[in-house]
């Protein structure tokens, strides 16, 4: 008999170990039994609770996802000028809770995910337009027409950083990341200036 109210606990455990598990392995080859004995349950539970490993990737994804719009959105409150809200953009893009060793090889490892599996495609279609937009609304009152194509590049220099970050083994550090990032955006806002 299924305890009540256990689901959503088991189904957050499973995704927090879907995360840790590409993390460990730097890859999506693991196993739905790795995942559900590092969330302490059995792989029958998984495959009830998701279906199948693509799925649980699938949820992971959205997890990870959930947590960075609620970085963003968190960090654009204080914002209260437009350098402010581009600046809290690529801060919260590498906050200590997206830019670390498991989160970044899962994005990694999720990049590679869209290539196949139409629901990841959609899911990182959805965070591109929605990091664009942001970065197109915040850079539009700093240089004009230009705002689409420095919101495109910057949004490249992002998903650059954490590529290169996952090809190391040095420890994350988001203060670098995102000073490297705002370093390109000053360099535009110069270039854009009368």
């Amino acid at each position: 008999m299924p305890k009540l109210g256990m689901e959503p606990i088991r189904r957050a455990a499973l995704v927090e170990a879907t995360i840790h598990e590409i993390g460990a392995h730097g890859t999506l080859d693991v196993t739905v039994g790795a995942i559900a004995k590092r969330a302490g349950m059995s792989s029958a539970l998984a495959h009830h609770y998701f279906g199948g490993k693509e799925q649980i990737f699938l949820a992971a994804m959205r997890h990870t996802l959930t947590l960075y719009g609620a970085d963003v959105r968190s960090a654009l409150v204080p914002a209260q000028t437009s350098l402010e809200r581009v600046e809290a953009i690529v801060g919260a893009s590498f906050t200590s809770s997206n830019f670390r060793p498991d989160v970044i090889a899962a994005w990694l490892n999720f990049y590679v995910l869209a290539q196949t599996v139409p629901g990841a495609k959609r899911l990182l279609t959805v965070y591109q337009a929605r990091l664009r937009s942001n970065l197109i609304y915040a850079l539009r009152p700093l240089i004009g027409s230009n705002a689409p194509e420095v919101a495109s590049r910057t949004a490249a220099l992002i998903d650059g950083v954490y590529l290169r970050q996952s090809l190391v083994k040095a420890v994350p550090d988001p203060c670098q990341a995102t000073r490297q990032v705002l370093n390109y955006l000053d360099l535009e806002l110069e270039r854009a200036a009368p």
